[in-house]
């Protein structure tokens, strides 16, 4: 049975070759890309050497296997992934404009994605569960999305493993106070609450970041803040640390908090100390976002420890 587990939205993604072309004219795509970032951030977990496990649905389609393949490629359970006849795996595409910020049109709800439901959720699957790590889209894809998740949670509690929560805020599939109120019971579950600085703003209503992230500090242990290329700072009641980034030349950022969230909460399991964790999250950060594909550039333990200086110590996966 997995030691971490992670569930939700399994798509594709299907991206313009080209920054600035908005999404309402005619251009070039590439893809599809296995994604969803609970997706990746399992795709990343099991990258790390963690032994990972997913619980989602995929239409029964060229898609789904996709994505699939990728996760079991890099030694992901994929056990408790359904494929549904007669549902499209879900989809969304993305375009970057010259600024770096991005557009999504998301066929989620409406796809396989939002069959996800508690019936999918075995507690038998949870047996050796050490953590499992929530996703705010995850919430807001359906109603029984939601409930899986929640029931997850109580299963992962009563079995005395920690909750890390990104709330991964989808404005374009839900509005910010709906998000904030299927957040709530995650908040009071989680142990590891790892925004960025807008979502820990859109959370608690306060502007600033760190103010916000001290505010979280009323519902989990540890507030992991992700600061992009400036590298990120973890809070607890007693201590803050901020760490800083390596550089990497940056292909393609999706899916790199996810990522990041992998990184750090791999090396909480593995006991190190949370200036530790967070440098060895922003290195996995950072080295996800170098190819094409939110889970083309997802660093093995190996790549990680090299770019650390250390000597690499655990088989790498086969890859993609």
């Amino acid at each position: 049975m997995p030691e971490i587990i992670s569930l939700g939205e399994l798509l594709v993604e299907i991206m313009r070759t080209e920054r600035g072309v908005s999404l309402n004219r005619e251009g070039l795509f590439a893809g599809p890309f296995p994604s969803g970032a609970p997706a990746i951030y399992i795709n990343q977990a099991a990258r790390l050497g963690a032994l990972a496990g997913f619980i989602g649905v995929c239409g029964k389609d060229d898609f789904g296997r996709l994505i699939a393949d990728c996760l079991e490629a890099n030694r992901v359970d994929t056990h408790r992934i359904k494929f549904i006849e007669g549902w499209t795996t879900g989809c969304a595409f993305v375009t970057y404009a010259s600024d770096g910020s991005r557009q999504f049109i998301f066929h989620l709800a409406h796809s396989a994605a939002g069959l996800l439901g508690e019936d999918d959720i075995d507690p038998g699957y949870f047996k050796d569960v050490k953590l499992l790590h929530i996703m705010g889209s995850s919430l807001s894809v359906s109603e029984s999305s939601r409930d899986a998740c929640y029931k997850a949670i109580e299963l992962t509690k009563e079995r005395g493993g920690l909750v890390s929560f990104d709330p991964n805020l989808r404005p374009e599939l839900m509005p910010i106070d709906q998000i904030r109120e299927i957040c709530w019971p995650v908040k009071q579950a989680a142990d590891i609450i790892l925004p960025s600085g807008e979502e820990a703003s859109m959370l608690t209503g306060i502007e600033d970041a760190g103010d916000a992230c001290r505010e979280l500090l009323s519902w989990a242990k540890i507030v992991g803040l992700k600061l992009g290329a400036q590298g990120s700072k973890v809070f607890t009641k007693d201590q803050e640390v901020e760490v800083a980034s390596i550089e990497a030349e940056e292909v393609d950022p999706t899916g790199a908090g996810d990522c990041w969230d992998a990184g750090f909460t791999v090396a909480y399991l593995e006991g190190r100390s949370l200036e530790d964790c967070a440098r060895f999250a922003n290195v996995v950060g950072a080295l996800s976002v170098t190819k094409l594909g939110p889970m083309a550039g997802a660093p093995s333990r190996t790549e990680v420890e090299k770019s650390m200086g250390l000597k690499p110590q655990a088989e790498e996966p086969k890859g993609h």
